[in-house]
C-alpha cells in the first residue's frame, strides 16, 4: 500500500460512549492542569528575579517541554475519546506525532542534567556559581534539545520506512512505537535494537553511581521524579515488540502523558517552599497593579 494511502485509526478505550466521555473528562482535566501547572511555573521562574538560578532554569525548560509533549498527544486523544475512536491519522501525520513524542526525550536529557546540577551544588558549593554559569546553563539546555531532535529524526525515519500493510488499527491513543511496529509487514529487529539502545543510553546517563548517592538521597522531589519518568519508558520499550501488551502499554502510556506532567508539578512545587513563596509575590505584585 503507497505511503500516502495509509491512515491509522485508534481503537477506544471501551465501546460504550458514556465510559468513553467519563476518561474523557478525566484526560480534560488532567491536560488542563498539566498546561496551567507547568505554564505557570515558566512565567515564574521568568518573572521572579529569585529564581533565576540554574535549578529553575532547567525546571522551566521541562515545564515548556512538557507543555509541547501534552500538547502533541493530548488534543487528538480528546477528539478520539469523544468519536469513539472514529477520527483517524495520516501516515504523515503519524509519522509527525511520532517525532514530536520522541522529542521528548529531551525531558529526560533535562533530568539528568537537573541531576548533576544538585550533585555540584552538594558536591562542591563553593565553586558552584562558577561551574554552573549561565553560559553553561544555556549550553546544556540547547545541547539537550539538539540530542532529543537528532535522535527523534532518526528513529522516526528509521520507523516510518517499514512497509505498512492490512489492517492499521492502532491499539493506543496516540503513534506510540511499539504499536506502529506491530503493524509494519517487515522485519523490525533493527528498529527494536534502535529504541533498546537509545533508551539504555538515558536510564546510565541519569544511574545513581556512589558520589551521585548523596546529592539524590537529598533532592527525594527529584528522585520522585525521575523514577515515575524512566520507569514508565522502560516498563514499555524495553522488551521486544512480541512481548508487548497493548492494554498493559496503553495504561502505562496514560500514565505518563497525562499524569506524570500533573505529579511532576504536584511533587517540584507543592514541596518547594522557594518556588511557592516566588509564585506568592508574583501574585501580590500582579494584583496590587
Amino acid at each position: 500500500m503507497p505511503a500516502g494511502e495509509v491512515q491509522f485509526h485508534f481503537h477506544p478505550f471501551s465501546p460504550i460512549l458514556e465510559v468513553q466521555m467519563v476518561i474523557f473528562v478525566l484526560f480534560l482535566l488532567l491536560y488542563a492542569g498539566s498546561l496551567f501547572g507547568n505554564a505557570t511555573i515558566s512565567l515564574t521562574v521568568w518573572a521572579e528575579p529569585s529564581l533565576h538560578s540554574p535549578l529553575y532554569f532547567f525546571l522551566a525548560n521541562v515545564a515548556v517541554l512538557e507543555i509541547f509533549y501534552s500538547s502533541t498527544v493530548a488534543p487528538l486523544a480528546l477528539v478520539n475519546l469523544v468519536t469513539v475512536g472514529r477520527v483517524p491519522i495520516s501516515f504523515t501525520g503519524c509519522g509527525t506525532q511520532m517525532f514530536f513524542v520522541f522529542l521528548g526525550s529531551a525531558d529526560c536529557i533535562l533530568l539528568g542534567i537537573m541531576a548533576y546540577d544538585r550533585f555540584v551544588a552538594i558536591q562542591d558549593p563553593l565553586r558552584y556559581t562558577f561551574i554552573m554559569r549561565r553560559q553553561l546553563c544555556a549550553q546544556l539546555a540547547v545541547g539537550a534539545l539538539v540530542l532529543g531532535f537528532i535522535l527523534a529524526l532518526q528513529l522516526t525515519v528509521l520507523i516510518f520506512h517499514l512497509p505498512f500493510c492490512g489492517h492499521n488499527r492502532i491499539t493506543h491513543f496516540y503513534c506510540d512505537v511499539l504499536p506502529i511496529l506491530r503493524l509494519a509487514c517487515g522485519d523490525t529487529q533493527m528498529q527494536e535494537a534502535m529504541i533498546f539502545i537509545v533508551m539504555m543510553t538515558a536510564i546510565l546517563k541519569i544511574r545513581s553511581a556512589e558520589g551521585r548517592n548523596k546529592a539524590f538521597s537529598t533532592c527525594s522531589s527529584h528522585l520522585t521524579v525521575v523514577l515515575l519518568q524512566y520507569g514508565c519508558c522502560s516498563l514499555i520499550y524495553l522488551h521486544p515488540s512480541s512481548s508487548y501488551n497493548p492494554e498493559m502499554g496503553r495504561v502505562v502510556s496514560v500514565v505518563y502523558t497525562f499524569v506524570t506532567p500533573v505529579l511532576n508539578l504536584l511533587i517540584y512545587s507543592m514541596r518547594n517552599k522557594e518556588l511557592k513563596d516566588a509564585l506568592n509575590k508574583v501574585v501580590r505584585r500582579h494584583l496590587l497593579q
